[in-house]
């Protein structure tokens, strides 16, 4: 039996948010988090930040052929934290300008690389969303 190497992953291209209403998700990730919409492929939206986006698509109303979604797509399922530079001060006075609620933090907790401060608040489906600043 001939063994292969595994296949090692270089960093996340994007990913897929199912959502109940598509323009409260992008005032939501747009006015709080400063993501760039993107409008590609017919039509449909992204939210773009750095070199990653996050696609979105309509709970119900998901586009064909349908192998090419999750199995199962629920709006909010999602638990996502970002990285900022921005102080969390910064942060959380936006969301308050905004009228989104910070339900914890800030939190130390452990990233990807390290050490990393958080505060998290949820998106119009429910979503946890993290947003941290790397620890050094």
């Amino acid at each position: 039996m001939v063994r292969t190497s595994p296949v090692l992953i270089d960093s996340l291209d994007h990913l897929v948010l199912t959502v109940r209403d598509i323009d409260a998700t992008i005032v939501f990730y747009r006015d709080w988090l400063g993501m760039e919409v993107v409008t590609f492929g017919g039509g449909r939206k992204a939210l773009a930040f750095g070199q990653q986006k996050i696609n979105l698509h309509e709970a119900d109303k998901e586009f064909v052929p349908p192998v090419i979604k999750a199995e199962r797509p629920v709006p909010g399922s999602g638990d996502l934290c970002f990285l900022t530079s921005a102080s969390l001060a910064d942060v959380v006075a936006r969301a308050e300008e905004l009228g989104i609620a910070i339900i914890e933090g800030p939190d130390r907790r452990t990233g990807a690389v390290g050490a990393i401060n958080s505060v998290y608040a949820r998106d119009p489906d429910g979503n946890l969303i993290e947003v941290s600043n790397r620890l050094y």
